[in-house]
Parts: C-alpha cells; sequence; structure tokens
C-alpha cells in the first residue's frame, strides 16, 4: 500500500478536533505524505486564534496544488456566526459536503489516499438513518460488509454489532458474520502489518453458558472458529468476556472480536485510554477516526487530549 495523500475531514464544527489540529500540528512538521484538510478554512482560523493555536494553512483547489511542507486546506462554504457554538442541525449539509468531496477526490486513486474524520455527532447528523460514521462512510463508498476495528499495537479489538441496541444484538449476530469479520482483520494484519495475528472470539452469554434452550456459543460462535481454523487462521475460544481481559490472557492474543460494542470498548479504553484509533475495514481505502467525540463540555478550553490523533497520524505514516 502506497499512501500519498492524508485527508483530514473537519466534522462537526463545533468540536475539539481544531484544538487537536493545532497541538498536533504546533509540534509536528510531516514530511512524508502530503496532508489535506477539508472544511471550513475560515471557522478553522478563528477557533485556532481563540485557542492561540495558529499553524499554517496552504488553500488549495486540487490536490495537485498540495505539497509536503505545510498542512493544505480546501475550504468548504459555511456559515456561522461565533468561532464556537452549539452543535445543531444547520450544520448537517456542511458536513454531508465535507464528506461527498472527501469521497470525490478519494475515487481517482483509493489506494493513494487514507481518510481521517473528526468527530461528528451521530445524533444530530445521522438522525438514526446509520448506526454510525462507519455505516455511513459503508454506504457513500458503496461497500459491504464493514468491520470496526479499534487498533492498538499490543491488542485490537472489534466488535461484532456497532452502535446496536443491547436487545437487538442476539438478533444480529451469526456465523457469516463472525467469519467475514475475521477473514478481514485476518487481512489487514497480514496484507498492511505484515503480521499474521492471533484472533480471540468472545462468548455471548455470562461465562459462555445459558439455560435457554439456544446456545449462541454452540449454535453460531464455535462453528464460525471451526470453520476459520480450517481456513488457516489463528483464532481461539470462545471466551468469557468476565476474565478475558487479564494481563496473562491479553499478552496471548493481537485482536478481541467481541459480540456486542461495549463488551470489547469499555476495556480497550481502560487499558489504553486515547492510544487507540478507530479503523473501518472493508473500504475502498484506509479511514481512520481518532477515538473521542465532539466533546462539548470541553469546547475552546484548551484541555482537549490530542493522544488519538497523534496515533493515527504515526499509524499512517509508517504504512
Amino acid at each position: 500500500m502506497n499512501i500519498k495523500y492524508i485527508i483530514i475531514l473537519l466534522g462537526e464544527p463545533n468540536s475539539t478536533f481544531s484544538e487537536i489540529l493545532g497541538k498536533f500540528f504546533k509540534k509536528n512538521k510531516n514530511k512524508r505524505k502530503k496532508i489535506i484538510i477539508i472544511g471550513s478554512h475560515e471557522l478553522l482560523k478563528k477557533q485556532l486564534k481563540k485557542l492561540k493555536l495558529q499553524f499554517y494553512l496552504k488553500k488549495i483547489n486540487t490536490i495537485e496544488e498540495a505539497d509536503f511542507n505545510n498542512p493544505n486546506i480546501i475550504d468548504i462554504n459555511l456559515k456561522f456566526k461565533k468561532a464556537f457554538g452549539r452543535i445543531s442541525e444547520s450544520s448537517n449539509e456542511y458536513i454531508n459536503q465535507c464528506f461527498k468531496h472527501a469521497l470525490d477526490l478519494m475515487r481517482k486513486d483509493n489506494k493513494k489516499f487514507a481518510l481521517i474524520n473528526g468527530p461528528v455527532s451521530k445524533k444530530t447528523f445521522l438522525k438514526k438513518k446509520y448506526l454510525g460514521i462507519t455505516e455511513y462512510l459503508s454506504k457513500k463508498s458503496k461497500s459491504k460488509n464493514e468491520v470496526m476495528l479499534i487498533y492498538n499495537r499490543e491488542l485490537s479489538v472489534s466488535p461484532l454489532t456497532t452502535h446496536l441496541p443491547i436487545k437487538n444484538v442476539t438478533k444480529n449476530i451469526s456465523k457469516e458474520k463472525i467469519v467475514n469479520s475475521a477473514k478481514k482483520i485476518n487481512n489487514f494484519y497480514r496484507n498492511i502489518l505484515k503480521k499474521s495475528p492471533k484472533i480471540a472470539v468472545l462468548g455471548l452469554n455470562p461465562h459462555c453458558e445459558t439455560i435457554n434452550k439456544i446456545s449462541e456459543e454452540e449454535k453460531i460462535i464455535v462453528p464460525a472458529i471451526n470453520f476459520l481454523k480450517k481456513n488457516k487462521i489463528r483464532i481461539y475460544g470462545p471466551f468469557s468476556a468476565d476474565t478475558f481481559f487479564l494481563k496473562e490472557n491479553i499478552r496471548k492474543y493481537d485482536v478481541v472480536i467481541g459480540m456486542y460494542h461495549d463488551q470489547v470498548l469499555t476495556p480497550i479504553k481502560t487499558l489504553y485510554n486515547f492510544n487507540a484509533i478507530n479503523i473501518t475495514l472493508g473500504l475502498p481505502f484506509i479511514r481512520i477516526s481518532p477515538d473521542h467525540g465532539p466533546n462539548h463540555k470541553m469546547l475552546g478550553k484548551n484541555i482537549s487530549d490530542p493522544s488519538s490523533f497523534i496515533y493515527a497520524m504515526k499509524f499512517l505514516n509508517k504504512l
């Protein structure tokens, strides 16, 4: 994979992402890949000025004008009254245009691009039409069977179901879904990271047991694991989620597939804080989202942690 451009999509205008960018670019000069920010140039300048985190931005109209020496920006028009305001639906069309412009750029040669999108309010922007930005991007890029991977070099996790209500989890897990996720994760590690991963799979029920007539472990999870083993994927389980994340267990594996969001997201954030990034597998391009939301409570206060964005940039520069 020969990534030449990193597209940074600003996302929700009233978020702490401008602060994150300011803290990164004030200290880091990028020479390896061309960085193209997509969003409101005027808003970003005003937010950075208020935070006293200004850095030089080269305004461009086409990717051919981009250079390595400074971050480049393609301006997307946005009407606003003040540098920081409240999240509202008035920004939805602007955010949609940012994504559209980024996707149009990357269609020219997907393998040359990686996308980092800033935080977006799922409640306000997606309006319950999609479970999350992962699914939104999958639909817009005409992809199928996308997989969410929360990546850390020591241990990564992947929820089989993403932002789904707990009551709907059981009917949305299947052998096919586990097989698809494991194959995509295995291919990503082997082809991109040049490593053959050891994958652990968690059970759905406490202690992988149930008093019901139907056991998801016996009917769905174990058959999926056995099928994948026959396809020479190093996969093991199912393991009980309540004890799996002990140190002596997690050091044996590279990736943990869980059945639902909080089953794996809670322990990974407890273990590594913001030293993790959300990678979407199954898209035509590499897509990363730093592991934080709009964080409206910290807006304009200059106290946000840029660790996840720094981790994302280091990851992409190594590819």
